[in-house]
């Protein structure tokens, strides 16, 4: 009989299915305008401009609910590694990842009420949330408001080093999300991790 912890309160839930419909969005229709002229496109071009703009600032005001509702609950601690032993402690999650999964071997930091993520996750979802995502929120928004973007950065038209910066932070989350998703299906059964996003219920 799989044991069950309750890990994940509803208002995460709704954040994270909700975050994750916008992502996709934005993805899609940020190909559509990066690629456009190159062949045929996912979206039309002018259509792809009014959804991703839609869809991006209904992303700002997702984060934001995101990083307040994190510090009124105290959810932000859970993107903290607990000392001691952080690096080493990574070290073992990465070679579970990397190795001991397609093993067989037991999960090495399986979570708890108290640590949710393994070392690796709290640090690259720390990354991800308060340093990668805020890149792409900001830079979004010069785009959407290009008069306040400075003439000139670097030495070259002002939106130059914006436009290249959020699509590498945008390329970045991307990865994070494929990765997310491969590693969504390593809990007890393929779907595990799936319906614990779903009921707020993990399984062991």
């Amino acid at each position: 009989m799989s044991h069950r912890i309750y890990l994940l309160p509803v208002w995460l839930r709704l954040w994270h299915w909700t975050n994750a419909v916008l992502m996709i969005v934005l993805a899609i229709t940020g190909a559509s305008l990066h690629f456009a002229g190159s062949g045929p496109l996912l979206v039309p071009f002018s259509l792809a401009a009014r959804i991703h703009d839609i869809a991006g600032v209904a992303l700002v005001a997702t984060y934001g609910f995101f990083v307040v509702a994190n510090i009124l609950s105290g959810n932000w601690w859970q993107y903290v590694p607990k000392p001691p032993g952080v690096l080493g402690r990574c070290w073992r999650q990465a070679v579970y990842y990397g190795w001991g999964i397609f093993k067989g071997d037991p999960h090495p930091y399986p979570p708890t009420v108290e640590a949710n993520f393994n070392a690796l996750q709290a640090i690259v979802y720390w990354l991800i949330m308060y340093a990668v995502v805020p890149v792409v929120v900001v830079t979004g928004l010069v785009f959407l408001y290009p008069q306040f973007a400075p003439a000139k950065m670097f030495g070259v038209d002002g939106l130059l080093p914006v436009a290249f910066l959020h699509y590498i932070a945008g390329s970045v989350v991307i990865l994070f999300m494929l990765a997310h998703i491969y590693l969504g299906t390593t809990g007890v059964r393929v779907t595990s991790l799936f319906k614990m996003m779903i009921t707020g219920w993990h399984e062991e």
